[in-house]
């Protein structure tokens, strides 16, 4: 193939894209292939290591000899297909799914993005309990449909200018690092406090609450050990559900299969996408039996659990228990955060590591303002040096660390090393 290069495919995208989609970098690569771990630039001739993942889509590398078998094998026998018809994949898979989800959660929607999952979580919700409001959290994001949209806690995020009548807007679980508000409980009950007078505000109106069990683009925000438990309760006090958007924090990145259960819970309804198809369109929303009996009304997705994203999918999760990658990720996440907690002590710049598994974000501040210019510096170095890193935080101030799970302690070395020269 002739590559034509990154500035003539800057030039392309001016003249024949619509201009809301930015890009990383002042110089950016054109990247042509990738294998498990690795991008490459054919045109410049480079290599990078991927520590970013396409934002925890691709956790089982890129790729994956196993995973591309597989989904080629479908695409050769049967591609495409609506859901009036009867296939097997899109079952297969939806009883293997409901193999790895907590508790009692069993039967799943499939579609083919995170905000399309969002969206039906959300409209489950409504079924369900025969309301119509929904609380969300300062930093969470959720979709960019117009629904999920209204329920991103991100302004940036919130692109339309207007948003859905009945969201309503709770405080952070995590606290304000910048201005020096650091007692993790105290944000903690300053959340629920903000969510029950909602609650009792809208007395019998609000359907559900949707939060990230870790806020990805809020900044690898994690919550009090406690919250989750804490949450729910009150919820149950409210006869409202609680939706886990685990769109960003599924499928073994944090060391469990989903990230809600590092807090002790099971959710209502769970929604989840980008790593279950490992770059296949795919995603669902699930729930338990009795919540899912009340959806009834004919509703499909064309393209949703097609035979060939499903049988990616299938092989997706057959990838995570045959390698053991949660176990791996959690391994891995631990000597990241080591590493990382030792740059914090070196540079100044770093004013909070946090995360779980492979799931991790480095806060950068200079005195109390946020150093965005500074993280768009670093990220510009890294990849100069040959790494791709992330970043994210509602100042845009967080390197993000999500790499595929299947990194080695020396990838990890790498990166640890390369950072400090860079910082």
């Amino acid at each position: 193939m002739d590559y034509i290069g990154p500035q003539e495919i800057l030039l392309k995208k001016h003249n024949y894209q619509i201009p809301c989609s930015a890009h990383f970098f002042n110089n950016p690569p054109q990247l042509t292939r990738a294998k498990m771990q690795y991008y490459y630039d054919d045109f410049n001739g480079k290599k990078y290591l991927d520590f970013f993942a396409g934002v925890s889509v691709m956790n089982c590398g890129h790729s994956n000899d196993e995973i591309i078998e597989a989904t080629i094998n479908q695409m050769k026998t049967l591609q495409h297909t609506t859901t009036i018809y009867l296939t097997q994949p899109i079952v297969d898979l939806a009883e293997e799914l409901s193999k790895v989800l907590p508790g009692d959660l069993n039967k799943s929607f499939f579609c083919l993005s995170g905000s399309e999952a969002n969206e039906g979580a959300m409209l489950l919700a409504k079924l369900y309990t025969g309301r119509n409001e929904f609380i969300y959290l300062d930093g969470g994001l959720h979709g960019r449909t117009h629904l999920t949209m209204s329920v991103n806690g991100i302004d940036m995020w919130r692109t339309s200018p207007t948003i859905e009548p009945g969201t309503h807007r709770a405080t952070s679980f995590y606290p304000d690092v910048v201005n020096n508000k650091f007692d993790k409980e105290h944000t903690m009950n300053e959340s629920l406090s903000s969510i029950e007078k909602i609650l009792i505000e809208r007395k019998d109106k609000i359907a559900a609450l949707i939060i990230e069990p870790i806020q990805g683009n809020g900044g690898i925000l994690t919550p009090y050990p406690s919250y989750f438990k804490k949450l729910q309760s009150l919820l149950k006090e409210h006869s409202t559900l609680l939706i886990a958007d685990e769109v960003q924090t599924g499928f073994a990145r944090t060391g469990k299969m989903f990230a809600i259960e590092n807090f002790g819970i099971t959710p209502d309804i769970m929604s989840m996408a980008k790593a279950l198809g490992n770059g296949q369109p795919i995603s669902a929303f699930s729930t338990t039996d009795k919540i899912a009996d009340s959806f009834t009304k004919p509703s499909a997705s064309t393209l949703g659990g097609n035979p060939v994203s499903s049988a990616a999918a299938l092989a997706v999760l057959n990838y995570i228990e045959k390698h053991a990658l949660q176990e791996h990720a959690k391994k891995m996440g631990d000597y990241l955060h080591i590493g990382l907690q030792y740059l914090k002590d070196q540079h100044e710049i770093i004013r909070d590591i946090r995360g779980y598994g492979l799931m991790q974000g480095a806060e950068l501040v200079e005195g109390v303002h946020p150093a965005g210019k500074k993280v768009d510096d670093v990220l510009e170095s890294m990849k100069d040096k040959g790494i791709l890193i992330g970043k994210n935080g509602i100042h845009r101030n967080v390197l993000a660390f999500q790499p595929p799970l299947i990194i080695t302690k020396d990838d990890i070395d790498v990166v640890i090393n390369t950072l400090d020269t860079v910082l």
